[in-house]
């Protein structure tokens, strides 16, 4: 369920690997080294008082709890997507400029609730955790939600709601974890709604994000994940079936691909021509009564060349929902794309959003 929002792995997403691989390494060396955990505790304490003001920077970066670690980890891998659409600059902008905006609704919130329950919250949970929360406003409104299953034949469950529940565990770990969530969700807000034009003064500077794009993302990013992946030896025969039909799809995929480029044929309008990218694999191998040939036609080629490259029926009048096209259209993409896609995909939204994220987004 991680994965129906993009591709696997982290390509393509070389400062969300930075931070999985840096983060997690350095929370893992401070619980080796429990004597310096008091220089990385988020202390608004010390700040306001002692003016240790680099606890702003060392007590929101690293976490010092392992199970905030592991769930921070998991939405930081899942919000990846955001990084492939919106490329690394302005998803690292994003970051950045909620980051800035959490340090300052942290102190707000800290003594408004010292105002109505005259209480003084001395430390808040350390770690890069209200960007991360502030992810959820995006995540909210811009990726589709897609029905997967449903429990207990009442409750459904959706493409979103394990990331929902991995921010519910984040959110429950600590006493006031709710306060850092809530600053993450104000600020991401204000960040992506551009309330006061926060985004321009908070928008990383091309020659930083040059800088930062020559220095880490060769030691971050790695090769694509291969078409070519090994079946499950200990998978059933079921699941060695469905595996091989998904590698020959992806082939078939590929194949057409590459002899559209060989008949150079342009697009029209700057389009894709989508049904050659998605041939009618999806009902194989099930108890469904064959579809019926439509009968040929003159401008049809001779059986003989057809035989030699399966391509995909045409889709043209294949009616699709625009509740999905709506949806689709959310997330930024245009509406003739979304209809091509969901003809292309017999209207299965999901297989639609994979492939726009993946080659459009």
């Amino acid at each position: 369920m991680f994965t129906t929002t993009g591709s696997r792995g982290l390509d393509k997403a070389p400062l969300s690997k930075g931070l999985l691989l840096v983060l997690s390494g350095l929370t893992v060396v401070l619980t080796l080294l429990p004597q310096y955990h008091h220089l990385f505790t988020y202390s608004l304490q010390a700040i306001t008082q002692q003016q240790q003001v680099w606890r702003l920077v060392c007590g929101r970066l690293i976490c010092l709890d392992l199970k905030d670690t592991f769930c921070n980890s998991l939405l930081i891998y899942n919000f990846r997507i955001f990084e492939r659409r919106f490329g690394s600059r302005k998803f690292a902008s994003f970051l950045f400029g909620t980051w800035v905006l959490t340090a300052l609704m942290d102190f707000l919130l800290a003594e408004a609730f010292h105002y109505l329950f005259d209480y003084q919250v001395a430390e808040l949970p350390a770690g890069l955790l209200g960007p991360v929360f502030s992810l959820f406003v995006p995540f909210y409104s811009s990726i589709p939600k897609v029905p997967v299953t449903q429990l207990l034949g009442q409750i459904s469950i959706t493409n979103k709601s394990l990331v929902y529940i991995v921010g519910l565990q984040l959110l429950t770990s600590s006493p006031y974890m709710w306060l850092v969530a809530l600053s993450g969700l104000i600020s991401g807000k204000l960040y992506h709604s551009n309330a006061l034009r926060v985004q321009r003064l908070l928008f990383l500077p091309r020659w930083l994000s040059r800088v930062g794009a020559f220095l880490l993302e060769p030691l971050f990013s790695g090769l694509p994940p291969p078409n070519d992946t090994p079946l499950g030896m200990g998978a059933t025969l079921d699941i060695q079936r469905q595996q091989r039909m998904d590698l020959h799809d992806q082939q078939m995929l590929l194949a057409q691909f590459n002899q559209a480029r060989r008949n150079h044929r342009p697009p029209q309008d700057g389009l894709m021509n989508w049904n050659r990218f998605f041939p009618s694999l999806r009902h194989r191998g099930q108890n469904f009564a064959p579809e019926p040939q439509p009968h040929p036609s003159p401008q049809q080629p001779h059986p003989s060349l057809t035989a030699l490259a399966p391509t995909a029926p045409p889709l043209d009048n294949t009616p699709v929902a625009e509740e999905q096209v709506a949806r689709l259209m959310e997330m930024g993409f245009s509406r003739i794309d979304a209809q091509d896609a969901l003809r292309a995909s017999n209207n299965d939204i999901n297989v639609a959003t994979n492939f726009l994220l993946q080659h459009l987004g």
